[in-house]
C-alpha cells in the first residue's frame, strides 16, 4: 500500500516475514505506485538470486565513471596524476568493451607505453589505474594472474655534496623567481616534501619554539608532525618572513610574488600558495651545473643526518615515514647507519691513553 505523510508518498508491505516501510521520494502518486513494485521486484530477485543484466561499457565510459566517483575523495594532485593515467588508458583502450580486454591487451599496452618512452614507474601507475577501474565492474580477478607489473629500479636519488649545495642556492639567490631560495632552502634543512613546504601557512611556523608543523602530507604519519627548525632553517623564515609585516595566519608562507622586474611587494592573493617552480628550479640547476630532482633535497637531509649519527628512528620522525617506509629506507641507508655506528664505535677508543688491557697483553707477550 502506499500512503501520505506530509507532502511525500510512501510505501509499506510485508516481504518474507519483514515489514518495508520506506518513502518513496515523490509527491507524485502514480510513480510512488511504481516504485512500490520495483522495490518488490528487487527484493524477489535478491532472494531468488538473480541478477540485473547491466550493458556492457566501454572502458572510457567506464574510466570517465571512475574519476568522477573518486573526485571527491581524492586530493586535486592525485585527481590530475590519475587523470592523466586514464587519459593515456583511453588513448589505447577507449572504444574497447570493458569485458573484451584480457591479459594479453594489457601486456600490449605496457610494451607500447615503453616504446613511446614511458618509465616502468609510470607504465604501473597507469596500469594501477585499470586495475582500479576493473575491480569496480568485478573484472579484475580473472585477468589478475596473467598480468605482471613492470620491475622498476628503486633509486633512492642522490645527496648534494657541499659544492652542490653552494652552487645551486647561489644560483637561487639569482633567480627571477622571488620565491625559490626560501622555498628550496627550507625543504633541504627541514627533509620536507615540496608539497609540504608549498603548502604551509604562517600559523604552521612557530618562530618563539623554533618549530615547523607539517599540515597535509603524502601519508597519514607525515601529516601533523612537529619539525624543530635548526639555525639555517630558522634564519631564513625568519628574513622571509619580514616581506610579509601585514600577513596573517592563514597566508601562505611561499604565494605567488610574479617573476623579475614584475614582483609583487603585497601578493595578490596571499592565501594561495604558489602554484609551481618548475621554470625557476630547471633554471637554476641549469646555471648551477647540478643535476637533481628537487626530491634530492630530501634525501640530501635525510643522508647527513645519517652521516651524523642520528639513528633512523629519529630521521623516521622527522621526515614522516610510516613503519613499513622506515623498514625499507632501513636497507637503503644501511651502508650510511653503518658507516655512523663504526665511527661512533671508533670515537671510544683513546690512542693517546693505553688502557690496562693493552699493557697487560704486552706484558703477556714479552713472557
Amino acid at each position: 500500500m502506499i500512503y501520505r505523510r506530509g507532502e511525500w508518498w510512501w510505501y509499506k508491505f510485508e516481504f518474507a516475514g519483514q515489514l518495508f516501510q520506506e518513502s518513496a521520494r515523490t509527491k507524485n502518486q502514480a510513480i510512488a505506485r511504481r516504485a512500490e513494485r520495483k522495490r518488490h521486484q528487487e527484493l524477489e530477485e535478491s532472494l531468488h538470486g538473480i541478477k540485473k543484466r547491466v550493458a556492457p561499457k566501454q572502458f572510457s565510459v567506464a574510466a570517465n565513471e571512475w574519476l568522477e566517483a573518486k573526485s571527491a575523495t581524492w586530493k586535486p594532485k592525485t585527481y590530475q596524476a590519475e587523470e592523466l593515467n586514464v587519459r593515456h588508458l583511453v588513448a589505447h583502450f577507449g572504444g574497447v568493451l570493458l569485458i573484451d580486454i584480457n591479459a594479453e591487451d594489457v601486456s600490449i599496452y605496457q610494451k607500447a607505453r615503453l616504446g613511446e618512452g614511458a618509465a616502468p614507474k609510470t607504465v604501473n601507475l597507469e596500469l594501477g589505474a585499470l586495475r582500479a577501474i576493473l575491480k569496480r565492474h568485478r573484472l579484475w580477478t580473472d585477468l589478475a594472474p596473467d598480468v605482471s607489473f613492470l620491475r622498476c629500479d628503486r633509486e633512492i636519488g642522490q645527496a648534494l655534496s657541499k659544492d652542490e649545495e653552494s652552487r645551486l642556492l647561489a644560483a637561487c639567490v639569482a633567480s627571477t623567481s622571488h620565491v625559490l631560495l626560501p622555498l628550496v632552502t627550507t625543504a633541504l634543512y627541514t627533509g620536507m616534501r615540496l608539497g609540504e613546504v608549498q603548502g604551509l601557512r604562517w600559523r604552521q611556523i612557530n618562530f618563539l619554539d623554533r618549530t615547523v608543523t607539517v599540515g597535509e602530507s603524502k601519508t597519514a604519519s607525515g601529516s601533523g608532525r612537529v619539525i624543530p627548525l635548526n639555525e639555517r632553517a630558522y634564519q631564513i623564515l625568519q628574513s622571509w618572513a619580514l616581506s610579509f609585516p601585514q600577513r596573517k595566519t592563514s597566508d601562505a608562507v611561499f604565494p605567488n610574488l610574479g617573476t623579475g622586474r614584475k614582483r609583487l611587494a603585497v601578493p595578490a592573493d596571499p592565501e594561495t600558495p604558489i602554484g609551481t617552480i618548475k621554470t625557476g628550479w630547471k633554471n637554476a640547476k641549469d646555471k648551477a651545473g647540478v643535476e637533481c630532482r628537487f626530491h634530492d633535497l630530501r634525501h640530501t637531509f635525510c643522508t647527513r643526518l645519517l652521516e651524523r649519527g642520528a639513528s633512523l628512528s629519529v630521521v623516521a620522525s622527522v621526515v614522516g615515514w610510516s613503519a613499513s617506509t622506515t623498514a625499507m629506507m632501513a636497507k637503503r641507508y644501511g651502508h650510511i647507519g653503518a658507516e655512523a655506528q663504526r665511527k661512533a664505535l671508533d670515537s671510544l677508543v683513546e690512542p693517546t691513553a693505553p688502557s690496562r688491557w693493552s699493557d697487560d697483553l704486552s706484558l703477556t707477550s714479552r713472557s
